[in-house]
């Protein structure tokens, strides 16, 4: 062969190849997923990595988005802040996501937040979190604090509990968290001797971060569950606990080791959901609580539709890594694949991929999901308008949902709100 031909051939080949390479990123839009597969969290966020590729599989079957199929970018933070911060940075920089799904705690939400920001990137977060932000770059999909923490204490005050101990991980959520409840519980005739766990105040005299509080990863639990039981000896006592992650177990099995029960003095998790309890001795904990925008004992077609197309994903994929066995489905997961639901709605309302046409979307309060957990509304303050459940744990793990609040709208700024005398 000649070398002018050899040359025509090649430039020939590499505009094919060229061709073939640009057709093919057309055909797809990269999404990131930002969750901790290994480390203190992953117990509580490869669910949510399963359900979100889950999702993807399901969207791409029916179309995809705007005519492309969703790319999924996967990476392991590893539990560890700082990482998310790296990871982030790849997504958006290296991987140049449309959108990403992830985080799990409010410290992890925290160190990503500048990222998105800077780069003007777009993160859907799925988790129950303590409120008082408002990021452009955020939308933050799953309970606010009065979508979780201020039913669930209505509840106990209408069911006659005047003592409440409160018990955490030690980073925001829990203390943010706390801090509202204490205001919001003195606001009810709850008086500060009344609120367990220790009362902090800050130098001008206002309590902060009342509570408990433990490292991630904590499992000495003794101490503790003393002090619960001796406050709840008067017989109106009952827990809040915001423990996240893998803590969780040896403190519920410590509470339960100790002879209390639901009876003596029942829980109430914001962070335990039923694909925690997976690993908890449910039968020993029948009776606590928990307060979320959807438990898996939702009667509706369409949760039935959510439940059985996942476990059938579970049964065909081929992704590595993943458990297929005892598989449940759970509040975060259920919030995760709205978020990529209204994701795609906002998109193919707007008719781009476009963070900023995306975002105002969104904002417009225009954008509705009817899925696992009822319906769900966008909001301008970048939450969600939807329903809030409060369930009571049976034998097999699963909650019965006790109490229905219908299609509450978020309030992410309450600290200071509530009036204390």
């Amino acid at each position: 062969m000649s070398r002018s031909k050899f040359l025509k051939g090649s430039l020939a080949a590499a505009t094919l190849a060229s061709i073939g390479f640009t057709h093919a990123e057309e055909e797809t839009v990269k999404v990131g997923v930002l969750h901790s597969l290994s480390g203190t969290m992953a117990i509580s966020e490869v669910s949510l990595r399963d359900t979100l590729l889950f999702t993807f599989d399901e969207i791409n079957a029916a179309g995809g988005v705007l005519g492309k199929k969703i790319e999924p970018i996967v990476v392991d933070p590893a539990s560890d802040w700082p990482t998310f911060a790296e990871k982030a940075e790849q997504l958006l920089v290296q991987d140049k996501v449309a959108v990403t799904f992830g985080c799990w705690t409010s410290v992890s939400r925290k160190f990503v937040l500048p990222v998105y920001e800077k780069h003007n990137g777009l993160l859907f977060y799925p988790v129950q979190y303590e409120g008082e932000e408002m990021s452009p770059n955020i939308f933050y999909t799953a309970e606010a604090v009065n979508q979780q923490a201020i039913p669930a204490v209505d509840y106990m005050l209408e069911e006659g509990f005047k003592k409440f101990y409160l018990v955490g991980t030690d980073y925001v959520y829990p203390h943010t968290t706390n801090t509202v409840l204490a205001e919001y519980l003195q606001s009810k005739g709850i008086p500060l001797e009344n609120i367990g766990g220790g009362v902090h105040k800050d130098d001008k005299g206002n309590v902060i971060a009342p509570g408990k509080y433990t490292p991630f990863g904590f499992s000495d639990y003794q101490q503790i569950v003393a002090e619960i039981k001796a406050f709840a000896a008067s017989g109106d006592a009952c827990v809040i606990s915001t423990i996240n992650g893998d803590s969780n177990v040896p403190f519920f099995k410590e509470f339960a080791g100790s002879g209390l029960t639901s009876e003596d003095c029942p829980v109430v998790s914001f962070s335990v959901s039923e694909d925690e309890f997976r690993a908890f001795p449910a039968e020993k904990l029948v009776g606590h609580l928990g307060c979320w925008n959807y438990f898996m004992s939702i009667d509706t077609p369409a949760n039935k539709k959510f439940k059985d197309n996942f476990q059938a994903w579970l049964k065909k994929t081929d992704v590595a890594g993943i458990n297929k066995e005892g598989r449940v489905t759970c509040s975060p997961m259920a919030l995760s694949y709205c978020g990529v639901y209204l994701w795609k709605a906002a998109v193919e309302k707007c008719g781009s991929f476009d963070v900023d046409k995306v975002r105002e979307t969104l904002e417009s309060g225009e954008i509705s999901f009817d899925g696992p957990l009822g319906k769900i509304t966008s909001m301008k303050n970048h939450h969600f308008v939807k329903n809030v459940y409060i369930g009571e744990t049976l034998e097999n793990g699963q909650f019965e949902i006790i109490k229905t609040f219908e299609q509450v709208p978020a309030e992410p700024f309450l600290k200071g709100t509530f009036k204390k005398d």
